[in-house]
């Protein structure tokens, strides 16, 4: 009998906890509160927009912790939404990560990447695209954010073909430098950086008529992908070295760590530059990095940030791939995406895929990139911690404490403000919310069309 390479149990606590940290801290924090300053014009409420998502963020990881060390496989909500709903959701939940879970996101640090290099190549911002295809913010754009984004995205596709310990050495670097640039940015703009807190008090015009509850609810899809990848250890649970241990230590512990560095990097920003001033800024550390340091400990500190989202981009890079390869090898998605190298033991061809995609990717406004990720992770996550609902009565669930506490406390903390997002969002962005109902249906007609009628592979009900 042929026997197919697998994927090896690797990586212990640290590298899970920096892959945790490297996909949450990245194109969120770095750029979206140049947004919710336009947005929300008060600098209390930004600040409190970001708490919000640091309860809701430690509220799911206990959550998928639990979902976790049941079901300790690669694959994330692929896994648990098959278990509890059946193969066509367990599908879809993998279909809108390739799109939204992974390869937009990819785009979008990418583009804040460039962005953050146009401090030093104006050429390379956004603003400063060469063509543009369409009408407004619903288009495409093309130049040089693009091609200096691409370059990164292929630059660590190919990287990530060559072994997961190869790449978690080059990962655990790069997100070591990305905590100590931001401790170090918070330390030294609060000691030495001339900025005011008199800024708390400094409220600004808002760049939208969208009453001010409403808009908190809209706002609320750049905070969640700005807490996005909480969940990112689940990705890679079967090459993880003692899961049951492993994985809720690093769920937790990843999303303590940059729930605090986000209220400090936030609050830095603030006393460095009034809300008036950061309005509709995508390069927000730059800017206020020039107000607190002057003109060279902005370049400093510009430099600094884009390393850091290169450790976003590879994080993304290494995770998406391995719940194509739990789905293709459970005969639910292409089969291709099964494949393992014999010698480097990675999934090469949905790596390469998924970086042809999010090349594509970056060609899309970056504001509605942001938008329709948030809408369709936050989707598929509250699905996944609402199963916990039909678990949690099966023989010999395992149960963490910090979930059973006030039970059902924590997963409806998660699914309330979920579901208010789902619903404000399909009424107050209908444009990005059809572009979700689109990948949803396109998705539901290709599992119909080529992989429902094949036959299913044999196994119980729990064959993930």
């Amino acid at each position: 009998m042929t026997t197919h390479p697998a994927l090896l149990r690797q990586l212990g606590l640290y590298s899970a906890i920096a892959l945790v940290i490297s996909n949450m801290i990245g194109t969120g924090i770095f750029t979206s509160t140049g947004y919710l300053a336009g947005q929300l014009g008060d600098p209390k409420l930004v600040l409190v927009i970001w708490l919000v998502g640091a309860v809701l963020a430690l509220a799911g990881a206990f959550c998928y912790s639990e979902l976790g060390i049941n079901f300790p496989a690669s694959g994330g909500e692929y896994v648990y939404l098959t278990q509890a709903y059946g193969r066509t959701w367990g599908f879809m939940s993998g279909w809108v990560s390739f799109f939204a879970g992974f390869s937009a996101p990819i785009a979008a640090a990418a583009l804040a990447f460039s962005d953050y290099l146009g401090y030093f190549f104006p050429a390379l911002k956004q603003d400063n695209a060469w063509a543009r295809i369409g009408q407004g913010e619903y288009g495409l754009q093309f130049g040089g954010a693009q091609i200096a984004a691409s370059a990164m995205i292929l630059t660590f596709t190919i990287l990530n073909l060559f072994g997961v310990e190869f790449i978690a050495r080059i990962q655990n670097a790069l997100t070591s430098v990305k905590v100590l640039v931001m401790i170090g940015f918070i330390g030294l703009g609060l000691l030495i950086g001339a900025g005011s807190w008199t800024h708390l008090d400094l409220a600004t015009q808002r760049t939208t008529a969208t009453p001010i509850a409403a808009q908190f609810a809209i706002s609320l899809f750049w905070i969640y992908v700005g807490y996005s990848g909480w969940n990112a250890a689940t990705y890679v649970a079967e090459e993880l070295k003692r899961p049951e241990r492993t994985l809720p230590l690093a769920l937790a512990l990843g999303t303590v760590v940059v729930a605090v560095l986000y209220l400090l990097m936030n609050a830095v920003f603030i006393y460095a530059v009034p809300l008036s001033g950061m309005k509709n800024e995508p390069a927000v550390g730059s800017l206020t990095a020039k107000a607190l340091f002057g003109d060279e400990g902005a370049r400093l500190v510009s430099l600094c940030l884009a390393v850091s989202l290169m450790s976003t981009v590879n994080a993304m890079v290494t995770i998406g791939p391995r719940l194509y390869y739990a789905m293709a090898k459970n005969g639910a998605f292409a089969p291709i995406a099964a494949r393992i190298h014999p010698k480097w033991r990675t999934p090469v061809p949905a790596i390469l895929c998924q970086g042809a995609c999010a090349v594509l990717m970056t060609c899309v406004d970056f504001g509605n990139l942001i938008l329709y990720i948030g809408y369709l992770l936050n989707l598929f996550a509250v699905l996944a911690v609402a199963s916990l609902f039909r678990f949690r009565g099966r023989e010999g669930w395992q149960k963490i404490g910090v979930v059973s506490f006030a039970w059902p406390l924590m997963p409806v903390l998660f699914v309330a403000p979920g579901v208010w997002l789902i619903v404000y969002g399909a009424m107050l962005q209908p444009v990005i919310s059809a572009a979700a109902a689109v990948t949803l249906a396109s998705g539901a007609l290709f599992y119909r069309a080529r992989l429902h009628r094949r036959k299913e592979p044999a196994g119980d009900s729990r064959d993930y």
